[in-house]
C-alpha cells in the first residue's frame, strides 16, 4: 500500500513559528507519509467577493488537497485567548466549497504557545470550529507545547521528552484511525 497522505495547517503565517515547527514533527513522527503542508496566506472571507467572482482558486486547491488527503493535522496559535484569525478566515473559506472536504477526516489537533497553558484555550475553541465540518476528530491525548521558543532545537525538532512521548502517541491515534 502507498503511504498515506497527511495534510498540515499551521495557523501561524511566519515560516519559522513553532505551529509550523509543530506540524511537521507531527509528519516526522507520523512514519512514511507524504507530507502536504497548506498555505493559508488566502484573501480574508467576503460573501460578496465569493457571489461576484466565486470561491477563490487558493481556497479550492486546498479544500480539494484536504479532501484527497488520509488525514489532517492542524496546529493553532493563541492569540487573544482563541486560535489565529489565520485559521478562522481558512475554515470559513473552505466551508464555502463545494461538497465538505472535512466530512469523517481524522484529524488532529495541537497547539503551540508562548504561555505556559500552551494554547490550550485556543485549540478548544478550535475544537468547536471544527464542529460542522463532521470530521473524525481525535480526543487526545491533548498536544499542548508552552513557552515554545525553548522547546524547538535548531533544526525544529521538539525536545521536550514528555512533548515527544504525547505527540508520538498522538499520531499513532491518528494513523490508526486512518485504517478504522
Amino acid at each position: 500500500m502507498a503511504d498515506p497522505v497527511l495534510v498540515g495547517l499551521s495557523g501561524a503565517l511566519r515560516a519559522e513559528s513553532t505551529n509550523r515547527k509543530l506540524i511537521r514533527e507531527a509528519a516526522r513522527l507520523f512514519g512514511p507519509c507524504r507530507f502536504v503542508e497548506l498555505d493559508l496566506r488566502l484573501p480574508l472571507f467576503d460573501a460578496d467577493v465569493q457571489e461576484s467572482d466565486g470561491v477563490p482558486d487558493a481556497v479550492q486547491a486546498i479544500a480539494d488537497q484536504i479532501a484527497a488527503a488520509d488525514a489532517v493535522v492542524i496546529s493553532t496559535p493563541e492569540y487573544n485567548k482563541g486560535p489565529s484569525g489565520v485559521l478562522k478566515n481558512a475554515l470559513d473559506w473552505i466551508s464555502r466549497t463545494k461538497g465538505n472536504p472535512w466530512q469523517d477526516k481524522p484529524v488532529a489537533v495541537m497547539s503551540a504557545a508562548a504561555g505556559r497553558a500552551g494554547g490550550e484555550r485556543a485549540q478548544m475553541v478550535l475544537r468547536g470550529f471544527m464542529v460542522p465540518f463532521q470530521t473524525r476528530i481525535l480526543q487526545g491525548p491533548e498536544v499542548h507545547v508552552a513557552d515554545t521558543r525553548k522547546q524547538f532545537d535548531e533544526r525544529g525538532r521538539l525536545t521536550g521528552e514528555l512533548y515527544i512521548k504525547t505527540l508520538q502517541a498522538l499520531m499513532d491515534k491518528l494513523r490508526n484511525e486512518i485504517d478504522r
